[in-house]
């Protein structure tokens, strides 16, 4: 098959247990092998939705990013909740964005790019 970029996402297996003291273990979860374009077409049309809707609040911009990264983007391999439950807060939203710019652009993250050179 055809080497078609790929992207992932780092989740914690294991929150309640890191929230007692635990070592977090990361489950990567990977975009599927195919996107259909349509998805980087409704990724632009996302970003700038979020970008100019001044009149939606932020909690609706964050929920529209985490629905269209687990739904459209990895394909239902993960859910919102995941994103929100399992995904380390500082820098989350950004991990999100760069989702987005991935799809839209095909941009890679360099943890993405290592890890596939280690083939994780």
């Amino acid at each position: 098959m055809a080497n078609l970029k790929r992207n992932m996402l780092e989740l914690i297996k294991n929150p309640e247990r890191v929230a007692k003291g635990d070592e977090p273990e990361i489950e990567k979860v990977w975009t599927p092998s195919f996107i259909p374009l349509r998805v980087a077409r409704d990724a632009i049309e996302l970003w700038h939705e979020i970008d100019t809707g001044s009149d939606m609040s932020e909690g609706d911009k964050f929920d529209k990013l985490a629905d269209f990264v687990a739904n459209d983007i990895y394909g239902g391999k993960i859910t919102s909740d995941d994103i929100y439950n399992r995904l380390h807060a500082p820098g989350g939203k950004n991990v999100l964005n760069q989702q987005i710019i991935f799809v839209a652009q095909g941009q890679q993250s360099d943890e993405t790019k290592n890890s596939l050179a280690r083939k994780d």
